[in-house]
């Protein structure tokens, strides 16, 4: 079975360098899945779950907002910011929720109340990839 070579990577590291059967991305017109030969693509993305198909299961990943591009051979993935399941701290979720909410009724400084709207996006990602069944690889 034909394979990609991908790299996600972000401001401060290389998240993931592997060979892949297909990434699935969350862009800015929808969900698009790319597999090997795919047509040439450049795309922007928005805050999701990344899904990764290997050999032995999938993985899934959150992302910030960033580009996907693509030859067909090679996809990278460069965003704000990549991180796992086993990276997510649901009481720390929960807590930035309850002071972005705080945040958005009370402040009246528009730059604050963004930077909660920020947050509470944030960890709407974070919770859908909690959400989702832990996938497990070998």
């Amino acid at each position: 079975m034909d394979t990609l070579k991908l790299k996600i990577i972000t401001p401060k590291k290389v998240v993931k360098e592997e060979e892949v059967f297909s990434v699935t991305v969350p862009t800015s017109q929808g969900e698009i899945t790319i597999l090997p030969r795919h047509v040439n693509l450049f795309s922007l993305l928005v805050e999701g779950i990344v899904k990764v198909k290997k050999e032995k299961g999938e993985e899934l990943l959150g992302i910030g907002g960033g580009y996907v591009q693509t030859d067909g051979e090679k996809i990278v993935v460069l965003v704000s910011r990549a991180y796992g399941q086993s990276e997510i701290d649901e009481n720390l979720i929960k807590e930035a929720v309850e002071e972005a909410k705080n945040i958005i009724k009370t402040s009246k400084n528009e730059a604050e109340k963004n930077q909660a709207l920020a947050t509470l996006r944030r960890a709407v990602v974070d919770s859908k990839l909690l959400k989702r069944k832990k996938h497990k690889l070998v």
